[in-house]
């Protein structure tokens, strides 16, 4: 029974041992985020015109987000073409922030980047 217990003892310690290292290397460093340095481009809030503001709201949000609800927008209303998935058939809304019917998913950003400000 002696063997048993220190067998079980054995691998205990070595779990906790092993436990201990990780802790000690995930002290946090310091960032320029945490040191209050600007937010980089993507998390910038910006001001939507009010085409686009009809599709993401009016307040102003980083760009990343902007990205996000309008393809959130695309795929809530079907607007991909189904043959070729890169590319976006425009409704109304997406008409005036695209300037035309259609838009590549490449070249959406360079449309929606017009219609944002800092």
């Amino acid at each position: 029974m002696a063997t048993k217990t220190t067998e079980k003892a054995a691998p205990k310690a070595a779990k906790e041992t092993k436990d201990a290292k990780p802790a000690k290397a995930a002290a946090p460093k310091a960032t320029k985020a945490a040191a209050g340095a600007k937010p980089n481009a993507l998390q910038q809030p910006l001001k939507p015109s009010a085409d686009l503001g009809a599709i993401v709201g009016t307040n102003p949000i980083p760009r990343g987000e902007v990205v996000s609800k309008v393809w959130e927008y695309i795929k809530k209303h079907n607007l991909q073409n189904p043959e070729n998935k890169r590319e976006i058939l425009a409704d109304d809304k997406l008409k005036k922030v695209f300037g035309k019917d259609k838009c590549s998913m490449f070249e959406m950003n360079k449309h929606l980047a017009a219609h944002l400000k800092a």
